[in-house]
């Protein structure tokens, strides 16, 4: 059967009523939900917040606790502790008077003690100054000892004397001249004969009699004889000393002679090797200035000589204040200068261009021809160049045999 449309359309109102409802309630239901759910949320977190803060709690608590627990301690020991000063402070009381009563019969010790060293430095005073008398007593004896024997060796000594004396010059034995003419004899042949013996007297008598002898002097009967002898070595001597005399002139004319040629000949000799040093050092060193200098012109004898040397580009003058390879190439330029000076049939030099760099071999080599032209050259080397402009080389080889042999080459110019 069909439905009337009126029907339908409030069937459909009615289901669109209870969908609207049914909607209403489910929004509801979430809304309830919803509200459920944060209500849950809150409370879960204040029971999380609650349990967070009673564990809070019970953690101060227990920290409170021990805080109390090591109070007790630190009061407990406190209290040990101030038992323990006290008792440290009665000992310290006691220490202190202890160490007063120690310091008070220290100070009474080192009184007496002091007292002691006084009067013990007075007695070793005393005593000191009784061994100065002593000493010097000690040595006035000794000194007083001494010179008693001096005079006893002196008088011993003036006793032997008198007795050879008195067997020199009288002839008699010290004992006979004693008993015969001794101070317990009479004395004869003065003014009283057998008068006693007065020791002035006697001495008078001795003094004049002395004084007679040396007036009247000794009688030499050889003096004539020895007279005409010293005249004749006078003599002698007189025409020795002459020809003495007349060969020191001669000496010293033939000394000033030869000075005179030898510095005539150093003079020739260094103006010669001035000049050609000059012109050498200008080739070895192109715009350098090079001269010999000396150091005391007035004495040509005793005067030294100075090499000043200056580069191209240099201000200094002192060989000390160049390179090596300057120094050894100034010292070729004065032996070239020496050369050519005074040529020689041969020269020996031994490494001289060792040091050299070959620029300056160059113009050393250019001088080397030079001196070949009037001189033979025998020159020891290790530089190629060198041996280029030599005539002829010779080397020392050593062979498997380990036999050392002299080999030579002649590299002239018919042979290049």
């Amino acid at each position: 059967a069909r439905r009337e449309p009126a029907d339908a359309e409030q069937e459909l109102a009615q289901a669109v009523e209870r969908r609207d409802a049914a909607a209403a309630v489910a929004r509801e239901a979430r809304a309830a939900e919803t509200d459920a759910r944060l209500a849950l949320r809150t409370v879960e977190e204040r029971a999380g917040s609650l349990s967070g803060r009673a564990a809070s709690l019970e953690r101060a608590a227990e920290a409170e606790r021990r805080s109390r627990r090591r109070a007790a301690e630190r009061e407990a020991r406190r209290v040990t502790q101030a038992r323990a000063a006290a008792e440290v402070r009665g000992w310290a009381e006691r220490a202190g008077e202890l160490l007063e009563e120690s310091l008070a019969a220290a100070a009474a010790e080192r009184e007496r003690l002091e007292a002691e060293r006084d009067r013990r430095d007075a007695d070793v005073t005393r005593v000191r100054a009784e061994l100065e008398g002593i000493a010097t007593e000690l040595a006035g004896l000794k000194d007083a000892a001494h010179r008693e024997e001096v005079a006893r060796a002196e008088q011993r000594l003036r006793i032997s004397q008198l007795e050879e004396r008195a067997v020199a010059e009288l002839g008699l034995d010290p004992q006979v001249l004693v008993d015969e003419f001794g101070p317990d004899r009479p004395v004869s042949g003065g003014p009283a004969d057998d008068a006693p013996y007065v020791r002035a007297e006697q001495e008078k008598r001795l003094r004049r009699a002395e004084r007679d002898l040396a007036r009247l002097g000794r009688v030499n009967p050889l003096a004539l004889e020895e007279h005409a002898a010293l005249a004749e070595r006078h003599q002698f001597l007189t025409e020795q000393l002459a020809d003495l005399k007349k060969s020191r002139a001669d000496l010293m004319q033939i000394v000033r002679e030869v000075d005179e040629r030898v510095e005539r000949v150093f003079t020739d000799a260094y103006t010669d090797t001035a000049r050609e040093f000059t012109e050498v050092f200008a080739r070895l060193f192109p715009g350098g200035e090079g001269h010999l200098v000396l150091t005391d012109p007035e004495d040509m004898l005793t005067t030294g000589i100075e090499i000043e040397a200056r580069p191209a580009g240099k201000k200094v003058k002192r060989l000390s204040l160049l390179s090596g390879g300057e120094r050894s190439l100034t010292a070729v330029a004065l032996l070239v200068a020496i050369f050519k000076a005074r040529p020689s049939p041969f020269y020996v030099m031994d490494e001289v261009e060792a040091a050299l760099d070959e620029v300056n071999l160059g113009r050393l080599l250019e001088i080397f021809t030079e001196l070949r032209e009037t001189s033979q050259l025998i020159v020891v080397t290790h530089q190629r160049r060198t041996m280029e402009v030599a005539d002829a080389l010779y080397g020392v080889t050593m062979q498997g045999d380990g036999v050392t042999t002299v080999i030579s080459q002649r590299i002239g110019a018919e042979a290049r």
